[in-house]
């Protein structure tokens, strides 16, 4: 059943660890200004231990809080906000990112213009202002096997990597896309409906790629447009926890390797092994690079 269509155009989804100065900075960018959509904000915290929920209902009585006793996951805490939101259009948003002024505009004129889009992605960009792939084709295994390893420097310009992330495409225009980045996705209500919310399962990665591969599933499209662009810092959360967060997204890869195409990989079993293959690896480079580090040799590469 379709629901009946809300007055509020977007309702702006946030969850929150322990990134209070980051949160703070989105929030005021998405109240500052005048707006012709309507919107909330809710802001799910994965209980923080900075303070957040308290300094949250004091500097933003306006939001919606939804404090957990435990840090739930990403997918699990999105949708907690999604089912308490009444907008036409959900708008996950990560906490460390700044939308520009009219920023919810423009994805609101664009997701009305565009009632095929079931899923939209805006462009994202660093603090800097270079571009971040946030659009990109749908993983492989050999860029599984290149990306991020100490193989990818071997061969400079893996065409399985360049594929991937699409980098060989100026992310000038919109298009078509197979998948884009849970860090700024506005999804259509009348979506959520068709194909329900995100896969709790994944707790940390890889739910982007799977709520954008059954939209595409049930027909709908997936766009990217270079308009409004936002910009994201990138993982100041995963930051905190690094070995835990790689654990996580090693555990939602094989989630999503084993839903999705077991049938074409072979047996779970081969996935399995090859994903903690990799995870080990990472890990291998994560320990070389905090003894580098610790014995003074990172102070060099300045």
């Amino acid at each position: 059943m379709v629901s009946q269509i809300p007055p509020i155009d977007i309702s702006v989804c946030i969850v929150s660890w322990n990134v209070w100065e980051d949160l703070h900075t989105c929030l005021v960018s998405l109240f500052a200004g005048s707006h012709q959509a309507s919107f909330e904000v809710i802001v799910v915290d994965n209980n923080s231990s900075d303070g957040t929920a308290a300094r949250l209902s004091d500097e933003f009585p306006q939001v919606r809080l939804i404090a957990n006793a435990e840090n739930r996951g990403f997918a699990a805490a999105c949708n907690q906000a999604i089912a308490a939101s009444g907008g036409r259009y959900c708008f996950l948003l990560n906490p460390d990112t700044v939308v520009p002024e009219g920023g919810l505009d423009e994805l609101l004129r664009f997701a009305d213009e565009h009632p095929e889009a079931g899923v939209i992605g805006p462009k994202l960009i660093y603090p800097d202002g270079s571009l971040q792939y946030s659009c990109r084709r749908f993983p492989t295994v050999s860029a599984a096997i290149f990306r991020g390893t100490f193989l990818e420097p071997l061969v400079p310009g893996a065409k399985s990597v360049s594929y991937y992330l699409m980098s060989d495409w100026d992310h000038g225009q919109v298009r078509q896309v197979d998948w884009v980045s849970g860090a700024a996705m506005l999804i259509r209500r009348e979506l959520i409906d068709d194909i329900g919310l995100l896969d709790a399962g994944f707790f940390w990665g890889s739910e982007d790629v799977d709520f954008c591969l059954r939209a595409h599933r049930a027909n709908w499209e997936v766009v990217y447009t270079p308009h409004p662009q936002i910009i994201h810092t990138v993982g100041r959360s995963a930051q905190q926890a690094e070995l835990s967060t790689l654990v996580h997204t090693h555990q939602s890869m094989y989630r999503l390797y084993s839903k999705h195409w077991s049938r074409w990989l072979g047996s779970r079993w081969l996935i399995w092994l090859g994903v903690w293959l990799r995870a080990a690896v990472l890990m291998g480079q994560w320990l070389v690079r905090r003894l580098f580090a610790s014995t003074g040799g990172g102070a060099s590469s300045q």
